[in-house]
């Protein structure tokens, strides 16, 4: 008896501690400031037109913890005002709050989340004659950051919505999903998409190449494009084909390489039999490439008719500069 007691009074306890105990008002903090910073960047890129969204009505800044009552609505208008000015921002008191309606011979009281209607209508009786809002901007906080919406008032198309966090992994994982879905639409439509790779084998022979494919065909496991060689052979340029399997995404193919130094010599050796220079005037090479996991590394295998077979790393849609998209 006295267990079940204890129990039930740990249960109660529980329950009544309120959630803003686990409340971490720094992280909601932090993403508001992203959040301003974020804003930023879309204006500046022109991705968000602050002429098409003010005038703007803040719809909603709804906290989710008690701790947040008494600021995150401040801090909201803070960071709009920051981003788009204040001359067209409006706060929507009545729009969260009971409303009641009186139309012709009707009384309408309504409760809960306003719909896009409902908000033109409340901004249509307080604007007065300033000019009618164009979006409405909701605001939420979450237990990871804050959610935003900004959405066109007249034709429901959204303008802007982002899950901010303060180190934006939602944003990250966002776009990486987003261009995830991108790549499977490409490969639906056939359409090609350019590779780079730069092949160093180095033991126990040497060969060192860089090649440009384009990934083509109903299933984008064709890549086929030119190929640059420093060593075996000694400055060539040729053609180069590779074929993706499924297991692990693995390259396998080859190359056909034209040796410079030899065709330059040949085109003003006017003998019968004009001699090799280095490297024979054609190198095929073997080429086998394993990626490892998802990274831009992975492991090749060549073997050439020169008699080169080689073991080494393959670097695979490395920019030389990163800072340049």
């Amino acid at each position: 008896m006295f267990l079940k007691l204890l129990q039930r009074t740990v249960l109660i306890l529980l329950m009544a501690v309120p959630s803003a105990a686990w409340a971490d008002t720094a992280t909601t903090r932090d993403a508001l400031d992203r959040l301003e910073e974020v804003l930023q960047v879309r204006i500046e890129d022109g991705r968000i037109d602050p002429e098409q969204v003010m005038p703007a009505i803040l719809v909603s800044a709804q906290p989710r913890y008690e701790t947040s009552q008494d600021w995150f609505s401040i801090r909201v208008i803070e960071v709009l005002q920051t981003s788009f000015g204040s001359g067209g921002l409006r706060l929507c008191e009545a729009c969260m709050a009971p409303r009641a309606f009186v139309g012709d011979g009707t009384l309408s009281y309504q409760t809960g989340p306003v719909g896009l209607d409902e908000v033109i209508r409340l901004d249509d009786h307080t604007r007065g004659q300033s000019a009618a809002a164009r979006t409405g901007v909701w605001v939420d906080e979450l237990v990871s950051g804050v959610a935003i919406r900004i959405v066109d008032l007249r034709t429901g198309r959204v303008v802007f919505a982002m899950n901010i966090d303060p180190y934006l992994i939602e944003n990250e994982r966002s776009r990486r999903n987003y261009t995830l879905t991108q790549e499977l639409e490409r490969r639906a439509r056939g359409d090609a998409i350019t590779h780079a790779f730069v092949d160093l084998a180095l033991y126990p022979g040497q060969h060192l190449s860089a090649d440009f494919t384009d990934q083509w065909g109903p299933n984008n496991a064709n890549l086929s494009g030119v190929t640059v060689s420093l060593l075996d052979p000694v400055l060539g340029i040729g053609a180069s084909h590779y074929r993706a399997l499924k297991l692990g995404n693995t390259l396998v193919g080859g190359k056909v390489v034209l040796s410079l130094p030899t065709a330059l010599v040949r085109s003003f050796d006017t003998s019968d039999d004009p001699p090799d220079v280095i490297d024979p005037l054609v190198t095929g090479v073997a080429v086998v490439r394993v990626p490892f996991g998802r990274s831009n590394y992975g492991a090749v295998v060549t073997l050439s008719t020169n008699g080169q077979f080689g073991l080494g790393i393959s670097l695979m849609n490395l920019r030389l500069l990163p800072v340049i998209p």
